[in-house]
């Protein structure tokens, strides 16, 4: 893929860069800007070149036309923050208002457009409904970089149409991403350990079949463990529970023993009535959960029996929280597992955070980006390329290089 060298000189030159500004908003506050900062290198770098960029990007999922909870103008005011420059907002996407902003950008100038996916043509399913908005995002500009990894899974106008009409690069961001994932599915150091957690099994059942043949360990928690445990035999209680997916789960037991692969589940759960953080709560062994009760974290003892299996291991990917971290009394075992990714990171360890919610578990738990090897701006998207797909958004990059 061409990274943004191979555009030349951008001075003066209008330049699409597509980031991913997908954060989470509590009315018009941000609460996590992790992906607004970790889009400013790029941004930063081309108004140091003098180009006149045009960031592009969507928020939420507004249903191709605009709502006022899924403006991007919140995120205008933090982007200009994060630069140090005025970074003007377009209260449309290829309407009057945006092309207004980008004819009064100079040299080094910035502008921020409406969500893209107020226009139903960003997300459409073909290349014929989806051409007429690429068409106009494409005539904003004279050349396009692509630096949201957060959507290179998806065949979008702004991820994969606009690559086709511009000159076109990738963007820093996503040269990084590729990079470390490339790390984790070539020839990876060893021992390698994944640890997958998070609400649905059902999501993670491609990544765990390829990874079966890859990993060396597969560490198991979060919702998608009972599935598993339901898998053995044992009762799961109230806990979440995927009946689409025990037969699946049951050949993954056996093809990791069969490989061996160190397929690791819970040997004790924290409990609780319900789904509250005021609920009272109870550790049990994993093959005795009760019949009224739910799990809701892995327990003390599987913490410390996860955190030694990651202790010696040289790489280390981490998708999906380990519990419902988000309430106190059950954020002990997402808390483990990340103290653990921190100690392997200063062992010298490649460790990499996989995006969505273990990238704001993480944070909300009080941990910088710099305590680990590399946190991923999309989960989905990681998830994909370590399920072995195509990526669209990457392609486009490779074939019109």
């Amino acid at each position: 893929m061409s990274d943004i060298a191979s555009l030349g000189d951008l001075r003066g030159k209008r330049v699409l860069v597509r980031s991913d500004l997908n954060v989470p908003l509590d009315g018009t506050t941000i609460t996590d800007d992790g992906r607004i900062r970790a889009s400013v290198p790029t941004i930063k770098a081309l108004v140091e070149g003098g180009a006149r960029v045009i960031v592009c990007a969507h928020l939420g999922r507004p249903k191709g036309a605009p709502e006022a909870k899924y403006s991007l103008a919140p995120v205008a005011t933090r982007l200009s923050e994060l630069l140090g420059l005025p970074v003007a907002f377009a209260d449309d996407t290829v309407g009057p208002s945006a092309q207004a902003a980008v004819d009064a950008l100079a040299d080094g100038g910035v502008v921020l457009l409406e969500n893209l996916r107020f226009n139903a043509g960003e997300t459409a399913k073909t290349d014929d409904e989806r051409a007429e908005f690429a068409d106009a995002l494409a005539g904003l500009a004279d050349a396009y970089v692509s630096d949201g990894f957060g959507v290179v899974h998806r065949k979008q106008a702004s991820v994969y149409d606009v690559a086709t009409r511009l000159p076109s690069a990738m963007g820093g961001l996503v040269k990084t991403e590729v990079d470390v994932l490339k790390r984790l599915t070539e020839d990876p150091e060893r021992p390698y350990a994944v640890v997958l957690g998070g609400a649905k099994v059902a999501d993670k059942l491609a990544v765990i079949d390829n990874l079966l043949g890859k990993a060396d360990r597969l560490l198991i928690g979060g919702g998608m463990l009972f599935t598993f445990l339901a898998a053995q035999g044992h009762e799961i209680g109230k806990s979440l529970f995927d009946a689409d997916s025990v037969e699946a789960c049951k050949g993954y037991l056996e093809r990791a023993k069969e490989r061996g692969v160190d397929l690791v589940l819970p040997v004790d759960i924290v409990v609780g009535k319900e789904f509250s953080a005021d609920t009272e709560t109870a550790v049990v062994d994993a093959d005795a959960i009760p019949a009224d009760a739910m799990g809701l974290d892995i327990g003390p003892r599987s913490a410390q029996m996860y955190a030694e299996k990651l202790a010696d291991a040289r790489t280390v990917f981490w998708n999906g929280p380990m519990g419902a971290f988000e309430m106190a009394p059950f954020a002990a075992g997402t808390l483990a597992v990340a103290q653990a990714l921190v100690d392997a990171t200063a062992g010298g360890a490649l460790t990499v955070v996989g995006g969505g919610d273990s990238a704001a578990a993480v944070r909300q738990l009080g941990f910088a980006d710099d305590q680990f090897g590399h946190i991923s701006t999309g989960g989905g998207a990681s998830l994909e390329y370590l399920e072995g797909k195509d990526l669209p958004g990457i392609t486009i990059l490779e074939a019109t290089a």
